[in-house]
């Protein structure tokens, strides 16, 4: 039997007002499922690993800043972030180097070039699955000389990494030369990803 994808449809999408009744409550419940996918990695980067809620409230979210109520519009941004949404047996997530103030900007964008296929997971085998790039982000957002503060990374699993990643510790590491980082996934955060690796 397939399983049915996870990517938005129409459908899934409130207008406007309907959304509005109901963005106090919702947004609550975002907060609490990104505090469950946010990982913090050395001084100045962020995963924060996606799912179809995350999306959807991204969406939501762009739908009530822009007032955008065209069902053409809205396909455009569906278009733009179903891919964000992993399939079983991935791990999508947005890349996001916090950087304050101009000089850090100086400073740390032209070092961090290529620091989005610079990501790795860890597992308890040993074995170390690489970040992919977003095809549809990675022209728009790499230049040869300085990075963009937001990149968009997906994690591709056999079903054996899966049963790793589910039977021991997990770590986030960066390999690029200017940010050798790791950090250990916290169990809750283990937790939360294996429900997007698992069918």
């Amino acid at each position: 039997m397939m399983a049915t994808s996870r990517k938005l449809q129409l459908t899934d999408i409130l207008d406007l007002r309907a959304y509005e009744r109901i963005r106090d409550e919702r947004r609550e419940e975002i907060i609490e499922i990104k505090r469950r996918r946010r990982v913090q990695l050395g001084t100045v980067v962020t995963l924060m690993f996606e799912n179809r809620a995350t999306m959807q409230s991204q969406i939501h979210e762009m739908m009530r800043a822009e007032k955008v109520v065209r069902d053409e519009q809205i396909l455009e941004e569906l278009h733009a972030y179903n891919p964000l949404i992993p399939e079983a047996g991935q791990l999508s997530a947005t890349l996001f180097i916090e950087l304050t103030t101009p000089e850090q900007m100086l400073e740390w964008l032209p070092k961090l070039v290529n620091i989005e296929s610079s990501i790795g997971i860890r597992l308890s085998d040993g074995s170390t699955v690489m970040s992919i790039t977003e095809e549809g982000h990675a022209e728009t957002l790499t230049r040869d000389n300085v990075t963009a503060a937001v990149h968009y990374i997906r994690f591709e699993f056999t079903p054996q990494q899966v049963e790793a990643f589910a039977s021991g510790e997990v770590e986030i590491l960066c390999v690029h030369p200017a940010y050798v980082e790791v950090a250990i996934l916290p169990q809750f955060v283990s937790d939360e990803l294996l429900t997007d690796l698992r069918d």
